[in-house]
């Protein structure tokens, strides 16, 4: 019952937030040689490619405290940026997701010139639902996927897409590249967190 309560939630809100924006695709299920080859088209390098793993479902349905509501829908928003920071011990400090941007018919991540500076103004609330040790925990690499220290970078950030989300991923992306190049002397890691498979085992 938990299940469909929380399936009815994320589908609504996924509907509200994105049946007006071109390039929406039906969900489907994605093997690791198709996900990579998407990628490469949204020009994603393939040693930062990850995908979110089903089991992140189950982190969310159990946690039961009803303040954190407004945060765990947040997280089950198709498309999101989360910066994460090393000296805030890792915490996130900049977070953006698709039901927050606005916009007609893309989404405009850029409202109120946000991404103009990096790290990005604020938009979606930030919250301690996932610390960065946290969400690698949900986080699976994909082949070439080369090993990396968070020490040696000032901020890492994740970047959720799919190909369902079609061109609205891939605005995204590019955004996001270009507003890394704003870092200046920061070390930044874009990390590229695929979740087509996690949405179709909400859609089960």
């Amino acid at each position: 019952m938990l299940k469909r309560i929380i399936n009815i939630i994320i589908i609504i809100s996924f509907i509200t937030s994105c049946t007006s924006m071109y390039g929406i695709k039906k969900t489907k299920p994605l093997n690791e040689d198709e996900i990579i080859h998407q990628a490469k088209k949204y020009n994603i390098p393939i040693a930062d490619n990850y995908i979110l793993d089903t089991s992140f479902y189950q982190f969310l349905v159990k946690l039961k405290d009803t303040s954190l509501e407004v945060a765990k829908n947040n997280h089950t928003q198709p498309l999101q940026v989360l910066y994460y920071n090393q000296l805030q011990n890792w915490q996130m400090v900049s977070y953006h997701a698709n039901c927050y941007t606005g916009g007609f018919p893309n989404l405009n991540w850029n409202r109120n010139g946000v991404f103009n500076t990096f790290i990005p103004g604020q938009q979606a609330p930030l919250d301690n639902l996932l610390t960065l040790k946290k969400h690698f925990e949900y986080l699976r690499s994909l082949t070439g996927v080369q090993p990396f220290n968070t020490i040696n970078y000032d901020y890492i950030v994740l970047v959720y897409w799919s190909k369902f989300m079609g061109r609205q991923s891939k605005r995204l992306i590019q955004l996001v590249q270009d507003n890394a190049k704003l870092a200046n002397d920061k070390k930044v890691k874009v990390i590229y967190v695929n979740n087509d498979n996690f949405f179709m085992h909400l859609n089960k």
